[in-house]
């Protein structure tokens, strides 16, 4: 029975060595992967990764392209920290995420200008572009928040002819409440449904964080985003790089003072019409 044991442990693990190569030799092909291939193996949350290149994309000024197919992935989260005494300053700590899988936004798509200047202007119309994200920080406090590019208006921080390894967007988004307008707290309090107030309050306490409270407000938030472009392939009009991004977390529909996430990772998209 100890043998059997043994063998079922080592076939056991000799299944998941296999299966972590196939994946691994999966992902590094060019081919596009089937649903079998994809499921339950972690690989849908991941961008297209361009090869190294200092290629680039010619741009005419005063005409109208499209960037389609925009991928941000997130790979860390960092968490402001409020200094404990005056001679401290803010600082960002590390944080994990505990949301796996729902940071990865895709498909978003927008209309890329150039100006009469030469700089490049993009701005995010649709896509799968907000997704619910909560990490955790060193002390395990949960930090829910939003993660979107909703109404990302990025320019370029130079002119230039196209699109290059050197060229780098910055901008500005909105950020929707987390929580929507028919969300109940546990005593029942909503935006547009439930109760107004809790009942059977305490005479006591805090009536500033009471008002907070029964008061349900659907913040809209400002975020920043900054995209920097690494490779380019003018045949396929394909651009990867990385992006360091700026927003408030959730504020729990006013009843709390969010803090500022930073999030970095890396993007893929592709340019039409050029």
């Amino acid at each position: 029975m100890r043998y059997r044991t043994l063998i079922v442990t080592f076939l056991a693990i000799c299944l998941g060595v296999l299966t972590t190569f196939s994946q691994v030799a999966f992902a590094a092909d060019d081919t596009p992967l089937t649903y079998e291939q994809i499921k339950g193996s972690g690989l849908a949350k991941n961008c297209p990764q361009l090869p190294d290149g200092e290629d680039s994309i010619q741009l005419q000024s005063g005409k109208s392209y499209q960037l389609v197919d925009l991928c941000l992935q997130p790979s860390n989260f960092f968490v402001k920290e409020e200094p404990t005494t005056k001679r401290q300053k803010p600082k960002y700590i590390s944080a994990k995420e505990v949301t796996f899988g729902a940071s990865t936004l895709d498909l978003v798509r927008g209309d890329l200008t150039v100006g009469a200047d030469n700089r490049l202007t993009f701005s995010e119309k649709d896509g799968y572009d907000f997704g619910a994200v909560t990490v955790q920080t060193p002390s395990r406090e949960l930090v829910p928040f939003l993660f979107t590019v909703k109404g990302l208006v990025a320019r370029a921080q130079s002119g230039a002819d196209g699109l290059s390894p050197s060229t780098k967007f910055e901008g500005a988004y909105r950020i929707p409440s987390y929580r929507t307008s028919g969300f109940l707290d546990p005593k029942g309090r909503g935006l547009s449904t439930g109760y107004d107030t809790a009942v059977a309050l305490p005479a006591s306490g805090d009536r500033d964080e009471i008002r907070r409270e029964n008061i349900k407000a659907f913040d809209i938030g400002e975020g920043s985003i900054s995209l920097k472009v690494e490779n380019v392939d003018s045949y396929t009009g394909e651009i990867g790089g990385s992006f360091i991004a700026l927003q408030p977390s959730d504020s729990d529909m006013g009843s709390k003072e969010p803090v500022d996430v930073k999030i970095q990772g890396v993007f893929y998209a592709r340019v039409e019409g050029y």
